[in-house]
């Protein structure tokens, strides 16, 4: 293992990055960094819009919109932060790893190229069950959050899941269903020493 790694992690939402990121970088000694707090600097650099941005979102597009407009920004977030932060853990919001269009995908895979360790977190290797798994979860964080569950974006979880972008970019894929977070942290740390 080398002395101070770049640990990336991608995922759909409610995957348990941010759960696991805080764990590695505690136990590895290192810092930890979330793409999704750092996005805006980013966005902010190549021109994004709060008001395009709002207007799409409380549109006939909505939500749906919105994540379409964030693409390019995402892309570009991600090199960056790639070019910043180094020896340290990131985790990536759901987003940043799935991209549609190729050329957009082609600059996060260039981005990630060089980097051993990019761990996709799924529940299950049954893309199905990770989607009923994720989306469960992701409910009850809607619920408690904005007290009502929009169908759209469990839709969409399902889309990161099943989308080819996070299976095409990840080193490893760790399966954490019936795993404690310590132990899906264990079998991390595991294959990083191994590899």
């Amino acid at each position: 293992m080398q002395t101070n790694p770049t640990i990336i992690l991608i995922g759909p939402m409610c995957a348990g990055k941010s759960t696991i990121a805080k764990m590695l970088a505690e136990r590895l000694g290192i810092r930890r960094y979330e793409l999704d707090s750092l996005r805006q600097g980013y966005y902010d650099e190549i021109g994004y819009d709060n008001e395009v941005a709002s207007k799409i979102a409380n549109g006939e597009e909505g939500m749906m919109g919105l994540i379409k407009y964030w693409k390019p920004f995402e892309a570009h977030a991600v090199e960056r932060a790639l070019s910043e932060y180094k020896s340290c853990v990131l985790d990536f919001g759901a987003g940043h790893s799935v991209h549609e269009d190729e050329n957009l995908f082609t600059r996060v895979q260039n981005a990630l190229a060089l980097l051993d360790y990019v761990i996709l977190l799924l529940p299950s290797p049954n893309l199905d069950e990770s989607v009923d798994i994720l989306n469960a979860r992701f409910s009850k964080l809607l619920e408690r959050e904005v007290g009502k569950v929009d169908p759209k974006l469990l839709d969409l979880n399902d889309h990161f899941v099943k989308h080819p972008s996070n299976q095409r970019l990840a080193k490893m894929t760790i399966y954490t269903q019936d795993k404690s977070p310590e132990e899906t942290c264990d079998e991390i740390l595991e294959k990083i020493k191994g590899g």
